[in-house]
């Protein structure tokens, strides 16, 4: 394995993890508070008709109840408004105990006995996000358990006529699903609120019944919509702390034009301003307090129903889910209205600005802002404040008497609620009627606040920045410094309109003067083509860190993410834009993670055409790490799908395409709120289609060092079981019992029943897997046939370290002495015979007759003759070479033998003795010892 293909998956492995550590943890903690319930919560079940208990045995209606409102409904005399709760994916019925608990303490607090009947349905918590099939089933359900709800009300004065549904993630889809069944009555359900719910699409398209239940709920909501206008529906989204639902999917898929559709993200919802996972939204405590307001408010005094109106039920969900103006629902004010007050209460403010903190001593005060000499210089008036409990604070005045006001208007309406103060900003162009603006500012019950008002100038407040581009990898900065000299500035943030762009945004904030009691800041991003506007409070001085990320892509050419800061005076704020590719790439794997396992397939599928073509060149197949290396091919997947989409755009080949039955064409993910493509991208923003590349190298990364994971684990699996499991010699290795064999196909029979045919595989794959790692050590051929089988889901039979085909001959690697030599470790009887020929070193099949097998066994025979030829070539080659070595011993004989008779030659001279003529020999010459 080459190391630069090694880095290369490595690095592509880093920016997966990078991407996907950024998309489970990079957000803000759970700041959510817990439901809890003050007395033991009890479920009593719902008797249903027969036929519908035969029918669905496995599901159920339940009623909630608590302590003494348990007791006074067991005879199911019921007289509040019914509420449905549906759960969702593997949901439990209980969860709806937040929901009623929260609702009964709420109708202890109020008089008049109005108060709400909970019902929740069980499901069975079926899986339905990952098999459609049962979508349809709780659809018929839950069109039985309304009719059952609304029979419950039979001997009511004042019946109700339709249920409020409350779906949570799947729940709210089946809720919406009710309108397609042909013999539900729209006017049965007249509100529903769905929580997390993917209404654009699923978020795991996994079989056919998910697509076609899809497909018949968005065109009943949209193809038929006029019919649907009267049934008011909100769908609210998690936020970023829901991975497994992303906001963007939450969005209702209805025409712009229809005002009884409401969707937004829970960190836009007043007094909520949090971020919730898929599980907490049912919980929070805050949205559960804003529904459960919303639900009591739309309830009829005179017949503790529900209202009928349309136009009440939209006006009270945009009091409690949009824009919160603090102040009761429906309260009327005398118009005009009447100011008294001495003149010493009374205070002409003719400066630009206006601070006011109120002493601890209850007093009325009350400031009057003129407006004629401020209408050509100025375009809005801005009011805060904070801890100030008159709902009606800024009024307009009509008639003025000398310096004071005697009539004026209310324009405390438009107020907007913050986290840490309330606000209100006025238009001058819309006030020609009023001469005077009057602020009320009387804390006649000792309680202290701050007031802070100016003249505004929007076009002197507003500051265009141009974001970085997404592929600067946070090398380039756009920054903008602000010298405050007003309480809010607008940050318009031009070419932020794509989900696929993530930024951080710093907000550093330094005063020369430190006061204590100066308002803190709070910084907003919106978002004008949806509900997902993002609070942020700091103190001063202060750095803060911003996500600038988007739930959906700006779907027409309207202005750009807006950043208000409502900011001290007198302090100086700097602002910072970077690019953060780590959140860019968590952005990626959010909105188009669903859709990697295609490309993993897609390199997999790749590597084994290589496999393939490998096998019938070299006969014998690549490690599955080094064919999947050789697979990033992006040509080959990239340009004919391009060319397809060409195609497409060509009626005649549409008509063919659907002629001939194809499915239709795989696409990313849609990101506007209306479900529409990125097809028509400017010239400058075709970044985007860099996405499906940077995705097939993730799915590459995944499918190689996956491969090599497996091959790992077996290696590992292998050298563990073979010293543990001495191979046994026998005739019938690996074969088992007619018994066993039918015992082990019913069990299997079972379990594939029971879960879906996916576990009895998976049982069926460890198996032969275990076999696999009984039988012998894997060398690394083995090994990586192994591997390679296992990714094309082909089981093989063979046994490794055999050079022989037929079960019936010995394994020479592992045959022992003394023993019957018929060993086979790996035939497998549950499912189909194959083998390797190790000496072609390709897959075939058994010999299944007995002429198949003579003729097999006489290519044996040939080849074993084969074999003892050259055996006797290799053996008279060796005798040869055996001559030639005893006749180089002869010549060398023959030599030592003539050397020898020249030494014993007459008059022959040795060198040693050459000196010694004359020298007389002592007496012991010829003896052996020498006696001195």
């Amino acid at each position: 394995m080459r190391v630069a293909t090694v880095a290369f998956y490595g690095c592509a492995l880093g920016l997966l993890a990078m991407g996907l550590r950024e998309m489970f943890s990079g957000f803000e903690e759970n700041r959510c508070t817990m439901t809890y319930m003050f007395e033991y919560p009890e479920y009593r079940r719902i008797a249903l008709p027969r036929r519908v208990a035969r029918q669905y045995p496995a599901y159920g209606l339940y009623l909630y109840g608590e302590g003494q409102y348990a007791q006074d409904t067991r005879g199911l005399k019921l007289t509040g408004a019914p509420v449905l709760f549906l759960p969702g994916n593997a949901g439990s019925y209980k969860q709806a105990r937040s929901l009623g608990s929260v609702a009964l303490r709420k109708a202890e607090a109020l008089e008049g006995g109005v108060h709400l009947n909970v019902f929740t349905i069980d499901f069975n918590e079926e899986l339905v996000a990952l098999y459609g099939g049962s979508l349809r089933r709780q659809t018929h359900f839950l069109h039985e358990s309304i009719k059952a709800i609304l029979r419950l009300y039979k001997d009511h004065e004042a019946p109700p006529h339709s249920v409020v549904l409350v779906g949570h993630s799947m729940g709210g889809v089946v809720a919406r699903a009710l309108f397609t069944l042909p013999r539900f009555s729209p006017r049965l359900v007249s509100l529903i609120i769905t929580q997390a719910s993917p209404h654009q699409a699923p978020v795991l398209s996994l079989d056919a019944h998910l697509l076609e239940f899809y497909s018949a709920v968005r065109q009943r909501w949209v193809g038929r919509a006029e019919d649907l206008r009267n049934v008011t529906v909100l769908s609210v989204g998690g936020g970023y702390r829901d991975y497994q639902v992303r906001s963007g999917l939450t969005a209702l898929p209805c025409p712009q034009d229809d005002p009884s559709k409401l969707s937004l993200v829970v960190t836009a919802v007043p007094r909520t301003w949090v971020s919730t996972d898929h599980l907490s939204i049912v919980w929070c405590k805050e949205l559960v307090l804003a529904t459960v307001r919303a639900f009591f408010d739309l309830i009829e005094p005179e017949t503790g129903q529900f209202s009928d109106d349309p136009e009440r039920r939209m006006a009270i969900l945009n009091h409690h889910f949009i824009r919160h103006p603090v102040r009761v629902l429906g309260e009327q004010l005398e118009m005009p209205v009447s100011l008294s007050g001495s003149p010493k209460t009374w205070s002409e403010v003719n400066t630009l600005r206006l601070a006011y903190s109120a002493p601890k001593e209850g007093q009325a005060k009350y400031f009057l802002f003129a407006l004629s000499s401020r209408r050509r210089a100025y375009s809005h008036f801005y009011c805060r404040s904070n801890n100030l409990e008159m709902t009606s604070w800024v009024y307009g005045c009509t008639q003025m008497n000398g310096s004071l006001c005697v009539q004026a208007v209310d324009l405390s309406f438009g107020t907007e609620l913050l986290p840490a103060y309330k606000v209100l900003t006025l238009s001058l162009s819309e006030l020609s009627s009023v001469s005077h603006l009057i602020v009320v500012a009387s804390n006649l019950n000792g309680r202290q606040f701050n007031v802070e008002c100016e003249w505004q100038r929007q076009e002197s407040q507003t500051v265009s920045v141009p974001v970085p581009h997404v592929l600067s990898f946070g090398m380039s900065v756009s920054d903008v410094t602000l010298n405050s000299t007003g309480l809010r500035h607008t940050i318009e943030l031009q070419h932020f309109h794509q989900v696929y762009q993530a930024f951080r945004i710093s907000v550093v904030s330094h005063c020369k003067v430190t006061k204590a009691d100066r308002l803190p800041n709070v910084y907003i991003m919106k978002v004008p083509w949806f509900r997902e506007d993002s609070v942020t409070t700091s103190s001063i001085p202060s750095v803060t860190e911003i996500s600038g990320m988007l739930h959906t892509s700006r779907p027409d050419n309207s202005t750009g993410v807006l950043l208000q800061l409502h900011t001290a005076p007198n302090c100086l704020y700097k602002v910072s834009v970077r690019t953060s590719f780590p959140r860019v790439l968590g952005q990626v794997l959010r909105f188009c993670g669903p859709v990697l396992p295609v490309y993993v397939a897609v390199a997999l599928l790749l590597a084994c055409g290589g496999q393939m073509s490998s096998v019938v060149r070299m006969g014998r197949p690549l490690q599955m790490s080094h064919a999947v290396a050789r697979s990033l091919q992006p040509h080959k997947v990239d340009l004919p799908v391009y060319l397809l989409h060409l195609l497409l755009r060509y009626s005649w080949f549409q008509d063919g395409w659907s002629t001939l039955h194809l499915p239709p064409l795989d696409a990313l993910p849609a990101t506007s709120p209306d479900g529409m493509t990125q097809e028509g991208l400017p010239l400058n923003e075709d970044w985007p289609r860099l996405l499906s590349p940077l995705l097939y190298v993730l799915g590459a990364a995944m499918a190689f060092w996956g491969s090599v994971l497996l091959r790992l684990f077996l290696r590992l699996l292998s050298l563990l079981l073979a010293p543990l499991h001495r191979p046994s010699v026998s005739r019938d290795c690996g074969t088992l019992r007619r018994r066993t064999q039918l015992l082990l196909i019913l069990c299997l029979s079972v379990l594939g029943w029971a879960s879906c045919g996916a576990l009895s595989i998976t049982a069926t794959f460890l198996l032969h897997l275990y076999r696999v790692s009984l039988g012998a050590q894997l060398n690394t051929y083995s090994l990586n046939l192994l591997v390679f089988l296992w990714f094309t889901d082909v089981c093989l039979c063979f046994c490794p370290g055999s050079k022989v085909t037929d079960d019936r001959e010995v394994s020479e690697s592992y045959a022992e002495p003394g023993k019957s030599q018929n060993y086979c470790p790996l035939k497998m009887t549950s499912l189909k015979y194959s083998y390797i020929d190790y000496n072609h070193n390709y897959p075939s099949r058994r010999p299944r007759n007995k002429q198949t097998k003579r003729k097999a066994l006489g290519k044996k025979r040939k080849a074993l003759g084969k074999k003892r030829k050259a055996q006797g070539k290799k053996r008279k080659a060796l005798g040869k070479k055996r001559k030639a070595l005893g006749k180089k011993r002869k010549a060398l004989g023959k030599k030592r033998k003539a050397l020898g008779k020249k030494r014993k030659a007459p008059g022959t001279v040795r060198p040693w003795t050459a000196n010694l003529k004359n020298v007389t020999a002592p007496p012991c010459y010829r003896t052996r010892y020498c006696r001195m």
